[in-house]
This record gives C-alpha cells, structure tokens and sequence, in this order.
C-alpha cells in the first residue's frame, strides 16, 4: 500500500511539474529588440490596422478621441466579461512605462509585464503572426498619443476561469503563430498578414470550440456573437460573393455594393481600416478571395 501510494505521490509531483511547464508565461527578451530601428510613421499604420481604437478608446469616442485609449469597452462572452484595460502612454494607469520588449511579449505571447497570462479576449493568439518590427514602431507611436488617467476595469471572470495560470494550459493547446491559409506572391501574402496577424479577423469570423480556441478548419466561415446576441457572417468566397474592389471599398466607406451600411462592431473595423492606404485594403480583398470556400 506504501509503495503504491508513493507511486502515485511520484506521479502527482511529476504531473504538477509537466503543468508548470507547460503553463509557463513566454516573454520576448530584450535582446531580440534591441537593434530595431522604430518608426512612429509607420506605426500608426499598425495602430489602425491592428484596431487598438477599436477596443481601447472610450465608448462613443469619435475623430480624434479615438486616440485616447483609456479602455471601457466591455466584451461580453461564455466565460465572463472583460474589459479593454486602458493603453495610453500614462505612466500609473496605461502603458507609458512598458519597454518594446514587454508589448511584445503582450502582443506575440499574451504576457503581462508581471508575467501574468492574459486572457485571449486580448488578441495575441493572432498577433502572434505579427513581426518585432511592427511592434516596435506600433510602441514608438502610442508613446506619442495622449495619455489618460483612468483606471482600466477589472474583469468579471468567475471561477475556473479565473485561474490566471491555466491560460498557459490554452495558449499550448491554442495558440501559435503558424499561417492558416497558404498563399504566394507580394500582394495576397501582405492581405494574409492584414487579416491573420494584425486585423485579427478570424477572431470574429471564425467558430470557437468549446474552450474558446478558434476552428481554424472552418476558417472565417462565420460564427455566433461571442456576446450570444445573433451571428457574425461568414466571409469565405462562397458567402462573400463581392468582387475584390467591392470588397476594399466597403473596408474604407462602410458601403455594401446594395448600398447598406456596416454594422455593429463592423463600424469600427471601417474606422480603422480607412486609414489604411489603397495597397492594403486591395491586399485583404486579394487574400479574402482566395481562401478556401466554407464546407
């Protein structure tokens, strides 16, 4: 009985190990940053592609208050709500004392500078596929908007959900910065990293199991509102029947080719999205017409 249950206690340590390896927060070291050559030019071209405004400017903000991202916003989902925490250059309550290392490992690992996992409402298991590059000059540009002193919003996660640690656990099982759909050339490899990196689209369009990491054999073919309030559509080929300039000029105007209007969150992705120059939106129509049609 002795040695039986000293093989289980053996067992036990070994599986508590196995976990807290598994489950260990990844961070970016600053050695791999260290020679960038940052651009805030171009980094507001990441800003708006990667729609930071779009989740972390206030409720309601308009034009130039889109810039001030003090965080509110709520999203609501099976597992709890959460809040986008505020990310403006403020010292105590934003990001102003984060070094370009630590907003990549936020950004490619879903790592807090404590170390913490953050919780994959936060985007990272798309921005994974973002390069060092992108995000140094995304940091070196929201060092020059406004700062905001309003503190960010707890999450209302309940238990198990909670468990911070236990993220490590979805991040093995979810998370990597491997391409979905395979593609050549300049223009549709540039729409590829527009909609599978920084647009994070197929966080929306793309079905969820039931621990929340994304199908990515069904791949932007559609999926239910993570707030359970209707469907967001499917934009493979054989949904989205739109020709590639319809397609680029709904990204920059909100206009349908029937002349309706984008919206919902969709509001915001145009916001976003029409800052863009002409080059990108053509690359995301290109790389949306050539992903394979749902099942």
């Amino acid at each position: 009985m002795y040695k039986a249950l000293r093989y289980i206690v053996i067992l036990a340590l070994i599986g508590v190990g196995i976990f807290w390896v598994v489950t260990r927060p990844a961070q970016v070291d600053a050695a791999q940053v260290a020679q960038l050559s940052t651009d805030a030019v171009r980094g507001e071209t990441v800003f708006w592609a990667a729609g930071c405004a779009a989740c972390h400017a206030a409720p309601g903000a308009e034009d130039e208050e889109r810039r001030v991202l003090s965080g509110g916003t709520a999203f609501p989902s099976p597992f709890g709500t959460f809040h986008a925490p505020n990310i403006s250059p403020d010292p105590d309550h934003g990001i102003g004392g984060w070094s370009v290392a630590e907003l990549a490992s936020a950004m490619l690992h879903g790592t807090a500078p404590d170390g913490a996992h953050y919780y994959p409402a936060f985007p990272y298991a798309s921005y994974a596929r973002a390069t060092l590059d992108d995000v140094g000059d995304l940091h070196a540009y929201l060092m020059t908007l406004p700062a905001s002193d309003t503190p960010s919003r707890p999450h209302d996660v309940g238990f198990p959900f909670n468990i911070r640690r236990s993220l490590g656990g979805w991040k093995w099982l979810f998370a990597h910065d491997d391409w979905i759909v395979p593609v050549t050339g300049e223009t549709l490899e540039r729409g590829r990293y527009l909609v599978e990196a920084l647009g994070h689209c197929g966080e929306c369009h793309t079905p969820r199991n039931v621990l929340g990491g994304l199908d990515y054999g069904r791949w932007l073919q559609g999926a239910p509102s993570p707030d359970g309030k209707g469907r967001v559509p499917a934009i493979t080929p054989d949904k989205l029947d739109w020709s590639e300039r319809d397609i680029a000029a709904y990204l920059s105007t909100g206009f349908t080719p029937e002349f309706d209007v984008a919206g919902g969150h969709m509001t915001e992705v145009v916001k976003n999205l029409a800052h863009l120059p002409e080059d990108d939106l053509s690359a995301i129509a290109a790389y949306l017409k050539a992903v394979p049609p749902g099942s």
